[in-house]
């Protein structure tokens, strides 16, 4: 197997509405459309998508790696995130989209 992509997937119940809320997180538009209900971000060879899909809408987590947890947590204070947290290996804080869906953005080390 050669994977040359990894694609991680968050359902939701309203894409308008949730389109919107993740515009505001990543700061840009979406990447692409590929299909109707789908969005995609592109990160290199990793990417985010937004499928309208509400039987699994709120039963969702996605972990990002960013290089300040700290600035972010501060950047997305309207979201309400949670605390910073120290965990073994990285600091970590979540918030939840408008589904309810679980997003985690992570540092490595402890910062």
């Amino acid at each position: 197997m050669a994977i040359t992509n990894i694609l991680a997937n968050m359902s939701c119940t309203d894409l308008a509405r949730s389109a919107e809320w993740y515009r505001t997180f990543f700061e840009r538009d979406a990447d692409q459309n590929p299909m109707d209900g789908l969005l995609e971000w592109h990160y290199g060879a990793a990417g985010f998508q937004l499928y309208q899909g509400p039987d699994n809408a709120g039963h969702c987590t996605v972990t990002l790696v960013v290089d300040d947890v700290h600035a972010e947590r501060e950047r997305l204070t309207d979201f309400a995130p949670g605390e910073i947290q120290q965990a073994n290996y990285v600091t970590v804080f979540q918030l939840r989209d408008p589904d309810g869906n679980l997003v985690v953005l992570a540092q490595p080390g402890h910062v």
